[in-house]
Parts: C-alpha cells; structure tokens; sequence
C-alpha cells in the first residue's frame, strides 16, 4: 500500500493541518458541485470547529454537498448521531443551505433507508467508468481494530458488496448502521484518514506497512488511488 502519510503532534494540530489542505483542495477544485462524505469521531469535531470558527468565510461552502460514510441508525438528535454532530458544530453555524446536506434518516427502517441512500448519491453524484458513483472527497477514521466507515473485521464482505451502501451492525454493541461499501469508498477521487491516538499505533502500521495482521482490517483495503494518512504523534509512534 503505497500511501503519503501526514504526521502532526497532537490532534488539534492534525485538525488544524487538514482543515488549511481542505481549503486549498477546495479552491483548486473546477467543478460547480463537490461531494464530500464526512465521518464521525472526535476529530472530525475538532475540524467542524475550525470550519465554523475559522474557515467560515475562506470556503465557497455553497459548492460544498455533505454526505456521510457511515451513519448510526438513530433519530439525528441524538447524541450519537453523526449528521446531528455536524450540524450543531458546522452546519447551523456556517449556513449551509439543506439542498446541500444529504443525511442519512437514521430513525428510518434500516433496509428502506439503505436504499433510499443509494438512490440519493446516485442521483446527486456523478459515476465513474465503473458505474460506481465518485465522491470527490472521502474523510475516514480508523477504529482500533482497524475498521473504517462501519466495515468492521467480521463484516469484510461489505468490502466487495455491489450496492452503494449496506446495513452493518458494531460487533461489540450490536448497534444497526448504514455504510458506504469498500468499492464506493475506493471509488473516491481523493480519500484521507484522520488517525489518533496510541491505541491505533500498531493497527496503523500494519495498514500503512502492510505487515503483521493487516489482512484482518478492513482499513487495509482501501488502498486505490489518492489516499492520504493525516496522523497524531501518538498514532503514529510505530511507523
């Protein structure tokens, strides 16, 4: 796996590198509308943060449509719901028109809503020659067991499914989620992981090393194309 890797001290900082990327990314970008699957976890917080505080008026936002990697199958005000989490910290506060924002319906039955989503980002994005639809950017994180989106270890099928997204379940806490699938993933124009913590340090070196275990996470398995590591000094301690 031939990756660029991205290393930064701490969290805020990483935040704070990828949000100054993100803004020349999208001010070299050509087209019209572009498509963004966005991810849960705490730094992407730290990032909805900095969009909103400091990047508010730097980003043509109305160019920008919002998707989702993943999403927990509950209503959008609870406090685990990913969409809920960017609409507090980013999308009330910068004025993103709706039209823009495509959310998953969480409190939806799993199965309609897995397909009402396809039909969603198969209407707004364009394909590739593949016929899979392309997201111009797609925001990972890396679970400690090397899951990414909600592909966990014991769900690698959803790295090779034929539809756009599936119903996944967390193998821990049984919670229902909607993912994008491994090859709509990899369909992406550019993918960067936002990695932290010492927890994930040996996880991560796999992926990235492709040595030990890295067959196991399905992290490994997004390795087509443009694909950024963004990393903390503690993530990043075995490479």
């Amino acid at each position: 796996m031939t990756v660029e890797t991205k290393k930064f001290a701490d969290p805020s900082s990483l935040a704070a590198g990828f949000a100054k990327d993100f803004a020349a990314w999208v001010g070299s970008q050509s087209q019209d509308k572009i498509c963004v699957a966005l991810s849960g976890g705490s730094t992407p917080k730290m990032l909805f943060d900095l969009w909103a505080s400091e990047y508010s008026d730097a980003v043509d936002w109305s160019r920008l449509h919002f998707f989702w990697g993943d999403e927990r199958c509950v209503p959008p005000n609870d406090p685990e719901s990913n969409y809920g989490v960017a609409k507090e910290l980013f999308f009330d506060k910068v004025g993103i028109a709706d039209q823009n924002i495509h959310r998953v319906h969480g409190e939806a039955d799993p199965e309609q809503e897995r397909g009402r989503y396809e039909d969603e980002i198969r209407a707004t994005l364009a394909s590739d020659e593949t016929g899979l639809p392309r997201f111009d950017l797609m925001l990972l994180g890396m679970g400690d067991d090397g899951h990414t989106a909600s592909i966990f270890p014991h769900q690698r099928e959803l790295l090779e499914s034929s539809r756009v997204c599936e119903v996944a379940q967390h193998p821990v806490s049984g919670q229902t989620r909607i993912t994008l699938t491994g090859p709509v993933i990899k369909a992406a124009a550019k993918i960067v992981f936002l990695v932290t913590g010492k927890a994930k340090a040996d996880v991560l070196a796999d992926v990235i090393q492709h040595r030990g275990a890295f067959e196991t996470y399905p992290a490994s398995y997004i390795n087509e194309g443009d694909v950024v590591f963004y990393v903390d000094g503690a993530a990043a301690e075995k490479l």
